[in-house]
């Protein structure tokens, strides 16, 4: 029962020395930033698909207990198979894999998804006939259940606005906040990670 809380990306260089310490080498980042967070999107296998050794390299940079957030862009079904055999090798590192629909609602795509796939799924849907779906986790749906998939795409964020969401948040949950070129999302993740632990200790 955890609120994982991260970025989206981790890979860029002016993060440096914001973030990153002056001098790290982009191959030594996610080792880094997995000694800060426990959590980050993938958001670059929604647009090419890398290699099984590449996801085992990954999986090797981060410590116990980390978790990756792949992307898949559904605009095929063939594709679904051979990702989630890719993403796999990742093994316990694994996260919840956000599942990106452009299309028009289909519930037999829907269908096809969640039978095909023996991981968490969080459904990114992005045409407006899906409103209302029931029975899958939505991205951004506060109440979703077995588990919340929360993207932060619109900052700055204030104070104020980490402490309302910091409110908002129930385990178990995965937080993400989109990159931008100054090191902001990762201040602001770990700001959120504070507040949320303040939350659970009152």
């Amino acid at each position: 029962m955890e609120i994982r809380v991260g970025t989206s990306g981790w890979s860029y260089p002016s993060w440096r020395p914001g973030f990153y310490p002056q001098g790290t080498q982009p191959a030594d980042f996610l080792r880094f930033y997995a000694e800060q967070f426990d959590t980050v999107e993938l958001n670059t296998t929604g647009y090419r698909l890398p290699a099984e050794d590449q996801f085992r390299r990954w999986a090797d940079a981060v410590r116990d207990g980390f978790r990756f957030a792949p992307k898949l862009s559904l605009h095929r079904l063939d594709r679904l198979v051979p990702f989630v055999e890719r993403v796999s090798a990742l093994g316990d590192r694994l996260g919840p894999i956000r599942v990106a629909v452009q299309a028009t609602r289909d519930e037999g795509l829907l269908a096809y998804a969640r039978g095909s796939v023996d991981a968490e799924l969080a459904f990114d849907f992005r045409h407006e006939s899906w409103a209302g779906v029931e029975g899958v986790v939505a991205v951004n749906d506060f109440a979703a259940e077995p588990f919340r998939y929360i993207r932060l795409r619109e900052p700055p964020y204030t104070e104020d606005d980490l402490r309302e969401l910091a409110a908002k948040l129930r385990p178990p949950a995965y937080v993400y906040f989109r990159h931008e070129d100054e090191p902001t999302a990762p201040a602001y993740a770990a700001r959120l990670r504070e507040l949320v632990a303040e939350n659970s200790a009152r």
